[in-house]
Parts: C-alpha cells; structure tokens; sequence
C-alpha cells in the first residue's frame, strides 16, 4: 500500500510541477508511464515505431494540455485515453495492426517493466508470440479494451471513461475479443495437447 501512495504522491506532485511550468513534472510522468504506455500502444498497433510515436505525442499532449486535466480525476486513465486514441488513429493512418516480425517481441523485451515475470522462459516467449499473433487478429477497438483490461488492469468503468464509450460497449468488445482469441488459440492448444 505504501508504494501506491508513493506513486500517487509523485503524480501529484509531477501534475503540480508541470501546470506551475516546470517541465520536470513531465520527467516524472514519463518515468512513471512510459514503459506501459509504450506497451499499450505496441500492444494495440504492433508496431514499435509506431508506438514510440504514439508515446512521445502523447507526452506533448499531456504537455500542452495539462491545464485542461481535472486534478480531482485520476490521471492515468486521461493518459491513456492519449495514448489509446493515438494508436488507433495511427492504425488508421497505417493500416498495420499486426507485428513486423517476430523480432518485435525482443523490442518488448528492451522495454522493461520493474514488475519481475518468468519472460526470460522459451516457454513464456512462444506463447506471447502466440498471444501476440491473436490479439492482432482482433479489430483495433476490441484490442484496445483488452490490451486496457488485462495488461493495465483497468476496471471496465475506468475502461469505458477512457475509449469514451459506455460501460455496456467495453463489456461486449471484452467478450468478443475473448471469444475471438479463444478460436484463435484453441487449434494450438489442441496441437501442443493441452
């Protein structure tokens, strides 16, 4: 409980910093979001550019607009909210909604999170490949609500505030989007006899 504190108090006090116009508010902001914000727009436009792009705009726009933030919100679902309509939009723009190669997953490896897993594992790596092959499969809207839900843990009403849709509509592109990557990863778990 005390890390979150710290990490709320940090926020705090980076947004304080950053309307009062010292650009070291945005420093700290990038040094709390920007490995999963880098994740979450990998994960929605598969493509590493692409998403540092998204990321770096989506800091000048925390940047520009800052002052129209609500401090008495929570911050990270109005960054998110940046950063998930920059990807779509940039899937738009690009039409790329799946990996370059299957070398994009060692970008993701150079963006670490200081949460420690077991992605060192040959096991864990082919099955995020497989993962990664299903989610692209996905329509970007359905993939964005999942990437929000299970990667940033979002709850579905800090979702639906986010991709500025109803709550009802997250709900049904989660189960879709899970239903589409249950048929996506079945054939393979029958293959490997699971």
């Amino acid at each position: 409980m005390e890390q979150g504190t710290n990490v709320i108090e940090t926020e705090q006090s980076a947004i304080r910093m950053l309307r009062e116009g010292n650009i070291k508010g945005l420093e700290m902001l990038v040094r709390l979001y920007q490995v999963r914000a880098l994740r979450a727009a990998y994960g929605i436009t598969g493509d590493p550019h692409a998403a540092e792009d998204v990321v770096a705009d989506a800091f000048l726009a925390v940047y520009d607009r800052i002052s129209t933030f609500d401090p008495n919100r929570p911050f990270a679902p109005w960054f998110y909210r940046i950063v998930v309509n920059g990807a779509l939009k940039s899937i738009r723009t690009n039409k790329r909604t799946e990996p370059k190669s299957e070398n994009s997953t060692e970008w993701l490896n150079t963006q670490h999170d200081t949460a420690p897993g077991p992605a060192e594992s040959a096991e864990y790596n082919e099955l995020r490949l497989l993962l990664l092959d299903a989610i692209y499969e996905l329509p970007p809207q359905q993939r964005a609500a999942l990437i929000l839900r299970y990667y940033l843990n979002m709850d579905e009403a800090t979702i639906a505030e986010t991709l500025g849709c109803p709550q009802g509509t997250v709900k049904w592109r989660l189960h879709a989007a899970r239903q589409k990557m249950r048929e996506s990863l079945i054939p393979h778990a029958l293959a490997d006899g699971i």
